[in-house]
């Protein structure tokens, strides 16, 4: 029997067609599209407080997770007259108009794209200038064991309730936690970005040998709290979104009692609507919570000293390339660039290349000191790989050589002439 093309759901009295709803989105566990389609179905209210009414940015995995994703800013051309999008313009002068979901039926559109998981910005489409949402995102170098990214969120907690404000967190679906606040939409992306790094400075003081606010990964260690995710047309999975993990993780809400012990493996596609369904939503007071910046901001004031620029040398190029492992910045880390790539799979063949002509290298570094980054191109991602040999002693480091993949995402491209302040 012939596979059928297309499958037509109705969601509160709206027909969603989902398209080839047999194709598998999960090799390793089986679950297909209309599998994804009906988990968000099943779970919408929460998902709802998560990205209704905020703009959304369409991470579109056509072909599976197993397959290359792409990020899609602009609303398609094609799509019915009850979705419905927002204009947002964004720091290269230019704009478009993305997708806001309300309901259900939107969110189901949505997923039927290939949108495995959910990225908002944390904006309503009323005032899509002012956030009303402070991220926390926690984020262990490798190595890092997952208790220690919990005892990081528990510090973040009582430093975000002296400052005024609640948290309210969740696990990413991967090795990271978040913690998001509501906020008053009354502060700019700059002074929200501000606010951010004012806390992450202080989660840092606070516990000092599992957390870092240290910007430039090679500078990390322990767990990261990413401030970053707070600047301008940035985006984080929202909760209840599905992550493109083989066992189909899901980014889980929680309560803080549950924080202490929870494992990120216990929630997957299978086991979240049950859990919902059993408990409700989490955050379901979280719009009655909205908080202010003021206190972080007068925070990030006292904070003016904290962090010196730091030392150290531009590291060098590989030949023929115009910046190397450091960019045009200095670093007091010895760095070496191995790839540039477009996948991850062939950034990492790179280095085990390199290996073989520098045998002992690698073993003797660290986990966190092997640093695979994952870049933004302009529509996709790219990858590149770098080695922290400052603990290998000066006489025994290998020199800076060509890249072992050398992928240019930005061939061909001209940037936007700069357009006028508003």
């Amino acid at each position: 029997m012939a596979k059928a093309k297309s499958e037509v759901l109705e969601v509160d009295g709206i027909d969603v067609t989902v398209t080839n709803p047999d194709k598998v989105y999960f090799p390793a566990t089986g679950h297909t599209k209309l599998d994804l389609v009906r988990y968000y179905l099943s779970v919408a209210g929460g998902a709802l407080t998560a990205v209704g009414d905020r703009p959304m940015a369409l991470k579109r995995y056509v072909n599976g997770i197993d397959k290359e994703a792409f990020f899609q800013k602009r609303a398609p051309d094609k799509r019915p007259e009850w979705v419905e999008t927002v204009e947002l313009k964004y720091p290269s002068g230019r704009s478009a108009h993305e997708i806001v979901v309300r309901n259900a039926a939107q969110l189901a559109w949505v997923v039927n794209l290939g949108c495995v998981d959910l990225h908002p910005h944390p904006v309503r489409s009323g005032d899509v200038h002012h956030p009303d949402e402070l991220r926390v995102d926690l984020d262990p170098v490798p190595g890092v064991p997952w208790a220690m990214v919990r005892d990081v969120a528990l510090v973040a907690r009582e430093v975000l309730a002296e400052h005024g404000l609640t948290g309210w967190p969740k696990t990413t679906g991967s090795r990271g936690f978040h913690i998001f606040c509501r906020i008053a939409p009354a502060w700019t992306f700059r002074e929200v970005h501000r606010a951010a790094a004012a806390l992450a400075r202080e989660i840092a003081l606070r516990a000092p040998d599992i957390a870092t606010a240290r910007w430039w990964k090679e500078e990390r260690h322990g767990v990261f709290v990413d401030y970053n995710q707070n600047a301008k047309d940035r985006t984080t999975a929202a909760g209840y979104s599905v992550r493109p993990t083989p066992d189909a993780r899901v980014s889980a809400t929680l309560s803080w009692d549950e924080v202490p012990d929870c494992d990120p493996a216990a929630f997957t596609i299978d086991t979240m609507p049950a859990r919902y369904a059993e408990r409700g939503d989490p955050w379901s007071g979280i719009d009655d919570a909205a908080g202010t910046l003021d206190s972080l901001l007068d925070l990030a004031d006292r904070q003016k000293d904290l962090d010196p620029a730091q030392g150290g040398e531009v590291a060098p190029a590989a030949p023929g390339k115009s910046y190397g492992a450091s960019g045009r910045r200095r670093t007091s880390a010895a760095l070496i660039e191995i790839s540039r790539a477009r996948t991850r799979e062939e950034a990492l063949e790179g280095l085990e290349r390199w290996k073989v002509r520098h045998p002992g290298i690698v073993e003797r570094l660290e986990p966190s000191e092997v640093l695979v980054d994952a870049m933004r191109g302009r529509s996709t991602a790219w990858y590149r790989v770098r080695l922290n040999v400052t603990n290998i002693p000066t006489d025994e480091r290998p020199a800076q050589e060509e890249l072992e993949v050398d992928y240019d995402p930005f061939e061909g491209w001209t940037p936007p002439p700069e357009q006028p302040a508003p």
